[in-house]
């Protein structure tokens, strides 16, 4: 007879390789059995139970047979997950938005609304925010899934154990209890967390299974300016969950005051508006807050595309103080790569060129200490992809919460 501690201790260890089996998946792409029962130290025979229970739960699904098979070649798996969805939301200045992702991180449903946050209370937008989540939430359902999470990015200082947004600067928002007024809307259907924008961002940008996306530095560009440090693949918090705050080095003393309060801030010098400023007159269209960021931005790369002097000095001249601050953060860090997101990836490519010169010449290391500049991909859906994936991380970490399903036709066996 088993013992309740001895049945517990097994639920336990079942679990966590399940979560083992169901990672290396996400990490590594299709496997055979042999060949996941090889890199996890597991058995076959285990590892065969564990797949079995993964299909029933709707997260793996029969991939073909394994190419480049040394031997007889077996049938591999890879996830599935078409029944699960992480929801990702942010809240910035200019706009909110969601996102959601099934477990193989394909897009399922994605939207956005424009407003201007610091014109409206709090309660407002967040009760546009719920909109749109219960929209998405609805997305998903009618595609045969279950959201199993929400993660919110905000603007600002997040306090995570309280889900509180201590100060948004860019916002003009102080001790907002985010989390709750969230959970109040949206009710009890899927856990809410609260996290810092930036950080979310850089959960996206820090691919898991890319070896050249382990230690990075991301840089998140939008009315602001924060970012986060990912060290051997994790991401680096601080000690109350602050870090990231780049935007806030001082770099100009005697420069312009900043939405913090404070003088010559790295985000008065390299954020959207210091940009704008430069590039054009209070009348240009392109100043106006009522056009949506994107087609600002794309005006901004069509004037510099056709060689106006003006656009081009002023992409050069934020360049330059995005370099400068980013040789800082590289002379600590010695990241392997140092990812521009939000709308430095948007113009980066007018950008580029100032920015290396000048981190390589603020860098005490030669060559930069090896870091490269690159461009993100994912531009101003970095921050509410991330918030998508951090929400399926609880999956990832126990599949068993997801409930078990009959065996699909044509499921891994």
């Amino acid at each position: 007879m088993v013992h309740t501690a001895d049945a517990t201790d097994q639920l336990s260890v079942r679990r966590s390789n399940l979560a083992a089996v169901l990672r290396q998946l996400r990490d590594r792409g299709p496997r055979s059995r042999a060949t996941l029962a090889a890199e996890t130290g597991l058995t076959r025979g285990a590892v065969s139970s564990l797949v079995a229970e993964l299909v029933e739960r709707g997260l793996v699904r029969s991939a073909g047979v394994e190419r480049g098979a040394v031997g007889r070649p077996g049938t591999s798996v890879e996830l599935d997950g078409r029944l699960v969805a992480g929801l990702g939301a942010e809240i910035n200045v200019n706009h909110v938005s969601t996102l959601a992702l099934d477990l193989r991180g394909e897009v399922l449903s994605r939207h956005e609304v424009g407003l201007d946050a610091r014109a409206l209370p709090a309660e407002e937008v967040l009760a546009r925010l719920a909109e749109l989540v219960e929209r998405t939430a609805g997305d998903v359902r009618k595609r045969g899934a279950e959201p199993v999470g929400l993660t919110v990015g905000v603007a600002g200082l997040v306090d995570r154990e309280r889900d509180l947004l201590t100060h948004g600067p860019n916002l003009g928002w102080r001790d907002v209890p985010v989390g709750d007024l969230l959970r109040d809307r949206l009710g009890p259907t899927y856990p809410v967390v609260i996290d810092n924008e930036g950080n979310l961002a850089t959960v996206a940008e820090a691919t898991p299974g890319d070896p050249e996306r382990q230690d990075v530095l991301v840089i998140f560009g939008e009315v602001g300016v924060g970012g986060g440090i990912v060290a051997e693949g994790r991401l680096l918090r601080g000690r109350l969950g602050y870090a990231g705050e780049f935007g806030h080095m001082i770099v100009e003393p005697q420069g312009r005051r900043c939405g913090c309060g404070r003088v010559g801030c790295w985000e008065t010098v390299a954020g959207l508006r210091a940009l704008l400023d430069l590039a054009a007159d209070p009348d240009d269209p392109v100043r106006d807050p009522d056009l949506a960021i994107d087609d600002r931005l794309a005006e901004l790369n069509r004037r510099a595309d056709l060689g106006d002097t003006r656009t081009l000095d002023a992409l050069a001249q934020v360049g330059g103080w995005v370099g400068a601050g980013a040789a800082v953060l590289v002379n600590a860090l010695n990241p392997a790569a140092v990812v521009l997101s939000g709308y430095f990836a948007a113009v980066g490519q007018h950008m580029r060129a100032a920015v290396e010169t000048r981190l390589r010449d603020g860098v005490l290391a030669p060559d930069a200490g090896g870091t490269r500049i690159e461009l993100s991909r994912l531009g101003f859906s970095a921050a509410v992809r991330g918030g998508a994936t951090r929400s399926l991380e609880s999956v990832f970490a126990d599949p068993a919460r997801v409930e078990r399903r009959a065996t699909p036709e044509g499921a891994a066996r």
